[in-house]
């Protein structure tokens, strides 16, 4: 699957088995249709806590294009992916951890 490729990227910073360990950022296995900002043990910004943001599709691409443009505030350091293609391949992995 190209998104697991992609999202090597993420990898240092992002864990995604279930109940493995946080990381600099928050473990994503599961994060596909969970609120943001609400998983136990991290300790997220301010705005991303109080967004009411749903990790779905549409979100999860426009987290991925812009992080901060998204959420004003938020903690994550990243400058996005420009390819729409490259956004939509990690989606689709994303929606497959458990």
């Amino acid at each position: 699957m190209r998104g697991r490729l992609v999202f090597l990227q993420c990898q240092a910073c992002h864990e995604v088995t279930p109940d493995g360990p946080t990381l600099v950022g928050p473990n994503l296995a599961g994060v596909y249709g969970r609120k943001a900002g609400s998983l136990p043990g991290y300790d997220y910004s301010a705005p991303l806590k109080s967004s009411g943001l749903v990790w779905n599709g549409g979100n999860l691409d426009k987290w991925l294009t812009n992080p901060a443009a998204l959420v004003p505030g938020t903690k994550m350091a990243f400058s996005g992916i420009s390819s729409q293609d490259l956004r939509a391949d990690v989606i689709a992995y994303l929606r497959t951890l458990k």
